[in-house]
């Protein structure tokens, strides 16, 4: 009887865990003090955004207090405008995957099965003994390497002080090196296992001794692989049953099922002034990967695709203290500045802004330019998309589209500016 007591005793309290971070979409904006006229604005950005061609279209959706205030969708998947976006379709979230990875790695760690400064060789052996790129000859490709002066840490992944890099990225020495290694990979592969890239991958030689300089790249990738290791599971069963199903997410995936494929997205891009999809190009097998399962390889630094009702769903809970799914102690870490003295190279490029542990944090600086509160935390993916936590104002944003390349700042500037004019004092 005791034990029944305490079964139901604890469903009870995960279900009202869930309730107080849940999304509601009952109330008007106005009831979380959110101006609707001001919201509609943004509707108007999107849609002379739209008629410029500097953006297909896509979903987005805001939330203030566990309150959904906007949730649209605009403009069509395809040029000939034969099906208009909705909010329930799915896109490639790419980097956006990288803040569930971290928070999948920050449970390990309030857990006590790992530490933030342990050595990666702790879990993953390939990591033992190290080397740093040196010389590098551009004839040949050749080069030589010096060890490690320490050891790549678990913290070092998630502020991308590692220097694990994407050699995709970096044209010249770096895109050569990881050529030699076939380790320009991002999304997925056909045949290998998360097990057998990473163990390649720490055979590629360092951008840089760890810890001296910010270099976005592969790290977060290695930290999904060290999730499988600790907790014994692969990452994408990792995510459902501690993050996925605790936040009510239901359309989050590394390779999608098969009666969901209608859902995704097509992957624009400007050809000739004109914005026209890879499909309608010929060219959808570039970002076909989340129709590709099943495989035993995930990117935990870019593999996920989901909604924006999805993703809003996790940060929402993060928004609002954590959860089921973290605590508040190392949210807390989480989303603090962790930049050490030394590398001065993220702050100077970013004004008014730092890095956490796998995301850019806003502080309370007088170089501050954005209108986020200091202590807002956030991050993008590849294809285009975006999001905020703000738990000053316990306020999250979602902003889908799929788009490459887009370098169009200024749009999702300008939609920032909106968010913040629309909160009345």
């Amino acid at each position: 009887m005791k034990k029944l007591a305490l079964l139901l005793l604890l469903c009870v309290s995960i279900y009202s865990c869930n309730e107080n971070t849940a999304l509601k979409t009952n109330l008007k904006p106005e009831s979380v003090s959110v101006s609707a006229d001001k919201l509609s604005e943004i509707d108007n950005l999107i849609m002379k955004a739209i008629d410029e061609k500097r953006l297909p279209g896509g979903t987005f959706l805001l939330a203030k207090n566990g309150q959904i205030v906007y949730n649209k969708s605009f403009g069509y998947r395809t040029s000939k405008k034969e099906k208009a976006y909705q909010n329930d379709d799915i896109y490639r979230i790419a980097s956006m995957t990288k803040a569930i990875t971290s928070v999948g790695i920050m449970q390990l760690y309030e857990q006590g099965k790992i530490d933030l400064d342990d050595p990666v060789y702790k879990y993953i052996p390939s990591f033992k003994d190290q080397v740093v790129l040196d010389t590098f000859e551009p004839s040949d490709s050749s080069f030589t390497t010096v060890p490690v002066e320490k050891p790549v840490t678990i913290r070092n992944l998630l502020t991308h002080t590692s220097g694990i890099v994407y050699g995709s990225f970096n044209p010249g020495k770096l895109m050569a090196v990881y050529e030699k290694y076939n380790m320009n990979v991002g999304f997925s592969h056909p045949t290998w296992s998360t097990e057998e890239w990473i163990d390649k991958l720490a055979k590629v030689p360092l951008a840089h001794q760890p810890g001296a300089k910010f270099s976005y790249g592969l790290s977060m990738d290695v930290l999904g692989r060290v999730i499988e290791v600790v907790s014994n599971q692969a990452l994408d069963e990792y995510f459902k049953q501690h993050i996925f199903d605790k936040a009510g997410m239901t359309d989050t995936y590394f390779y999608l099922p098969k009666e969901k494929f209608d859902r995704l997205v097509p992957v624009y891009t400007k050809a000739q002034g004109q914005l026209i999809t890879l499909d309608e190009m010929g060219m959808a097998a570039q970002a076909s990967y989340p129709m590709e399962g099943p495989r035993n390889i995930f990117a935990g630094g870019g593999g996920l695709t989901s909604t924006a009702m999805d993703y809003a769903k996790f940060i929402n809970t993060l928004a609002l203290g954590g959860g089921d799914i973290l605590g508040a102690e190392a949210l807390k870490e989480m989303s603090s500045d962790q930049m050490p003295n030394v590398i001065t190279d993220y702050k100077e490029n970013n004004s008014g802004q730092s890095f956490g542990l796998g995301f850019t944090v806003y502080l309370d600086s007088e170089n501050k330019k954005s209108p986020k509160s200091a202590g807002t935390y956030e991050w993008s993916g590849y294809f285009n998309t975006k999001f905020f936590i703000d738990p000053k104002e316990e306020m999250v944003f979602v902003g889908m589209t799929q788009i490459v390349p887009f370098n169009d700042n200024a749009f999702w500037n300008d939609m920032y500016k909106l968010i913040y004019e629309a909160i009345e004092e």
